[in-house]
């Protein structure tokens, strides 16, 4: 389980809050885009909400009151905290503090009931996140919430969307947390699982994604086996993740059986060899029991031969037992000169891995036709702000510009 995060020696309302007569005054000229985590709500402990209670001048049960609101009620405004004292909403908002949710910009449904979500951030940026339910044999449903951490991805895989639409920066915690908390009010259930697949590298913001990850196993309450960090592999951070010893899954996206392939696939490869990304995922294997999950994009004449899974094989046998392979046919994107291999192709592929003792699977494509499924979330605004004619008034732009389509 992960290390709890230390707490500040100085309390958090504490350390923001200015003598009581120059409050008010202090906060007047400051700006409402601040970027401070410590005026948002939504990310706090219960803990910390009891101390911010307690900072505020009001007793530590306002700070329970709190964290149901936040993470139960689910409540965007702090003026909506009704069952709070007007004056400590009032001094809530006085001193900065915000809930730290953001507006649905836009909805797209696909035909299978997945749902893509466009957030609009508080710099007027746009992120993605998808809601996927899947019905079991047994009518049960399995809500997954597929969450991005940054606001596009600065690695530019060459078959992913994201990647071709820019980058611009690292998601906060909230930021994170939120994307669940909007599926949830959607669909108008909970979510069950998580994975950390949307736009962006989960590890070149892992501070803030291992923050969200406590909170939504913590205060959320989603377990952690029940959630997966994906990763295309950076250096160095598959150690620091494991050091961390979560009981969550760890899909690495490997797309191609050696180096040389792969570089052209993968452009960060070449400053991450295969060799040592192996090696990472071996080491954490043996230190936290869990296996690790190869994410492999089929691109049809490209890494999808027989022989391509028989060394694939051969790579993960030579890097010990307990990997899954999961195959992701190439969903199409605007622009790219890749293709969706035949079902036909698919299949061999995965028989001869099989072949080989390798555990594999096919993912399911879902979402294709409201551009929602893997690799295909991109919109224009990921590097670029989208202009509004106020800071309190939605962009007049036509649905046709938002470019939600990849």
């Amino acid at each position: 389980m992960m290390a709890l995060l230390q707490h500040c020696s100085v309390p958090l309302a504490r350390a923001l809050r200015p003598p009581p007569r120059t409050r008010a005054m202090a906060f007047a000229s400051s700006s409402p885009r601040t970027n401070s985590n410590s005026q948002v709500l939504l990310g706090l402990s219960e803990k910390d909400l009891q101390q911010l209670a307690l900072d505020l001048g009001q007793q530590g049960f306002r700070g329970k009151q709190l964290y149901h609101l936040i993470y139960k009620r689910k409540l965007r405004e702090v003026q909506d905290f009704i069952q709070l004292p007007q004056a400590f909403r009032n001094d809530l908002e006085e001193a900065g503090w915000k809930v730290g949710r953001s507006p649905i910009f836009q909805t797209v449904t696909a035909a299978d009931g997945t749902v893509k979500l466009l957030l609009k951030l508080e710099d007027n940026r746009l992120i993605e996140t998808v809601g996927i339910p899947v019905e079991d044999d047994k009518g049960s449903v399995r809500l997954t919430a597929c969450v991005s951490s940054q606001v596009g991805c600065p690695l530019r895989c060459s078959f992913c969307a994201t990647g071709k639409g820019g980058f611009s920066r690292n998601l906060r915690k909230h930021e994170i947390v939120e994307q669940v908390l909007a599926i949830e009010e959607v669909f108008k259930r909970r979510v069950t699982n998580v994975v950390f697949m949307g736009m962006g590298e989960p590890m070149l913001n892992l501070k803030a994604v291992l923050e969200a990850h406590q909170c939504l196993n913590k205060d959320i309450q989603i377990g952690q086996r029940m959630m997966t960090i994906s990763t295309v592999g950076v250096p160095n951070t598959i150690k620091k993740l494991a050091s961390h010893k979560l009981q969550s899954t760890l899909a690495v996206s490997l797309h191609a059986p050696n180096q040389k392939l792969r570089e052209t696939i993968v452009p960060s490869a070449k400053s991450y060899p295969l060799d040592a990304l192996m090696k990472d995922c071996s080491e954490y294997l043996r230190e936290t029991s869990r296996r690790v999950s190869f994410e492999y994009a089929l691109l049809a004449g490209i890494n999808d031969r027989v022989d391509h899974a028989v060394e694939l094989a051969e790579l993960l046998h030579e890097w010990g037992p307990g990997y899954h392979v999961n195959l992701i046919p190439f969903n199409p994107i605007e622009g790219s000169e890749y293709r969706r291999p035949y079902r036909k192709t698919v299949q061999a592929f995965a028989d001869a891995l099989e072949s080989s003792k390798i555990t594999v699977s096919v993912r399911q494509t879902r979402g294709l036709d409201a551009n929602a499924a893997c690799g295909q979330l991109r919109n224009n605004f990921q590097k670029t702000p989208l202009v509004t004619d106020s800071d309190n008034q939605e962009s007049q732009l036509p649905n046709e510009d938002l470019a939600v389509a990849c």
